[in-house]
């Protein structure tokens, strides 16, 4: 009896000795830094080939747009399979598509609509691997480190999103087919990492499937939680207007209409990308030892503040560390949701909630970075900012209520789940 509950008393094994956790973790980071090897490449080779930028724009739009859309299957998919068996299938169909599509760039064979074809194909795998790679955490690491998991999931996007495009635009100057190839090495180690994982992915019961798991049922959890709900609107809103693409056109539009010089423009565009991944590498930190409330706070209203500094249009390098400030809420406030999404949310219905989360979040920015481009050429970058101000405002709104202003921690949730 007392050795059985010096079992159930016994600390967890820190994360970072987790080796089922540390594979994932490790597999993932190298499928991203993949995933954005090749993406980076995609408008260069589009550029090379056809000399189009809406012809590259038009591929890249349509990524994100079948991104999302597959969101829905791809959650319940995760739910209703091996996640494991799962995410091997997604990379090794990324690691065929991309070693063929490097055989046709060296024969010459490459069009527009055979490169649109192979990254919305490449774009719909990594849309059906990655709700399952988010719903197996809550099976490989314990309640009380949730959280920093997701945090440290959080290091691994922001960190691929700076080493992939030097990795392709270095590959890319070698030759046109390295970056894909460098992108299959990338897949292949991945799925190589992920049969190291021993322990389950997700709870037996889970891949007893009835028939009726459908996908809707993701967002009517959502619906019925007044914690997801309320931060999902915020959520969708903030993606619609400060989201990478439509910034980044911003600024350089901007540099453009002031004649700024290319280095500056650099520069600027690396400072507000550097807000993404500080956030990432303090966001464990920052959950430990400030309440969710106040986290939201200030995600909620650097937003609207940022947005009314910008419509003065200062030099591009203050815009620069400006929308930094904004970027860096980003990889806090998502690994805060991705917890609460994981605590609240049971282990069988993990992937259709994830599924409906990444459609609503996704499915917006399109639209967002479609308004900015109009925008600024029907208006110029005050009407820009002002048009970001006039959603960011009301949004920001969100903090006011009850759910907002009473925010638990998610491992206090835990507790009362369980």
């Amino acid at each position: 009896m007392t050795e059985s509950v010096k079992q159930e008393t016994a600390p967890p094994v820190p994360l970072r000795r987790n080796v089922n956790f540390q594979a994932l973790w490790t597999s993932e980071s190298f499928a991203a830094v993949a995933k954005e090897t090749a993406e980076f490449a995609y408008p260069l080779l589009i550029l090379a080939t056809t000399g189009s930028a809406l012809f590259a724009g038009a591929v890249a739009s349509a990524q994100v747009v079948v991104a999302g859309l597959v969101s829905i299957p791809a959650g319940r998919l995760a739910d209703r399979f091996d996640r494991k068996r799962l995410m091997i299938g997604c990379n090794l169909a990324r690691v065929l598509l991309l070693g063929l599509f490097s055989l046709l760039i060296a024969t010459d064979l490459v069009t527009f609509p055979l490169v649109l074809l192979i990254s919305t194909a490449s774009a719909v795998f990594l849309s059906l691997s990655q709700p399952a790679g988010i719903a197996a955490i809550k099976a490989l690491v314990p309640p009380e480190q949730v959280s920093t998991a997701i945090s440290q999931n959080q290091i691994r996007f922001f960190g691929a999103t700076l080493i992939g495009p030097p990795i392709g635009g270095a590959l890319f100057g070698l030759g046109r087919a390295f970056p894909y190839l460098g992108a299959v090495v990338g897949f292949v180690v991945s799925t190589l990492l992920l049969l190291l994982i021993r322990k389950p992915m997700q709870a037996e019961a889970t891949t007893h499937d009835d028939g009726k798991r459908h996908a809707k049922e993701g967002f009517r959890f959502i619906r019925r939680n007044p914690i997801l709900l309320v931060m999902l609107i915020w959520v969708m809103c903030s993606n619609m207007v400060f989201n990478h693409t439509g910034l980044f056109i911003a600024l350089t539009a901007t540099a453009h209409d002031t004649d700024t010089a290319a280095a500056v423009t650099g520069a600027a565009v690396a400072f507000a990308g550097a807000g993404g991944l500080i956030g990432s590498l303090v966001a464990s930190w920052v959950h430990r030892h400030v309440p969710p409330r106040v986290i939201m706070l200030y995600a909620a209203w650097v937003g609207p503040a940022a947005a009314l500094l910008l419509a003065f249009t200062p030099p591009l390098i203050v815009m620069g560390v400006i929308i930094g400030f904004v970027f860096l809420r980003a990889p806090i406030v998502g690994s805060l949701f991705l917890s609460y999404v994981t605590v609240l949310a049971p282990d069988k219905l993990q992937g259709r909630v994830l599924g409906a989360v990444f459609f609503l979040t996704i499915i917006v920015q399109p639209l967002g970075i479609f308004l900015v481009g109009t925008i600024f050429d029907l208006a110029g970058p005050v009407a820009v900012f002002l048009f970001i101000l006039s959603i960011a405002t009301p949004a920001a709104l969100t903090t006011l209520t009850r759910t907002m202003r009473t925010l638990p921690r998610p491992a206090d949730l835990e507790e009362s789940v369980s």
